[in-house]
């Protein structure tokens, strides 16, 4: 009988060993794909601030030029106002 128990426990043994140093490698690939998914999310929220920053001078320019069409668009109606009344 113990010749049957030393072999399960050899067996066993290698089994741990064997699933011991998997989960090892797992574990560290695991860690390299964490500090990747980190490196993307960082990348990304550098794109996400800067689309922000543009996004805000474009606001901040949209008022004065919104403005400035308006004036544009009042003036030609006035010009062609004027310009209907020197035809009658």
């Amino acid at each position: 009988m113990e010749n049957a128990e030393t072999i399960l426990v050899i067996i066993l043994s290698t089994f741990l060993a064997i699933f011991l140093a998997l989960a090892i490698v797992l574990t560290i690939k695991l860690i390299k794909i964490v500090n990747r998914v980190n490196h993307i999310t960082e990348a990304a929220e550098h794109i996400v601030d800067k689309a922000e920053h543009a996004a805000e001078i474009m606001s901040k320019a949209a008022a004065p030029a919104a403005i400035g069409n308006l004036i544009a668009n009042l003036a030609d109606a006035v010009a062609g106002r004027k310009s209907k009344r020197k035809k009658r």
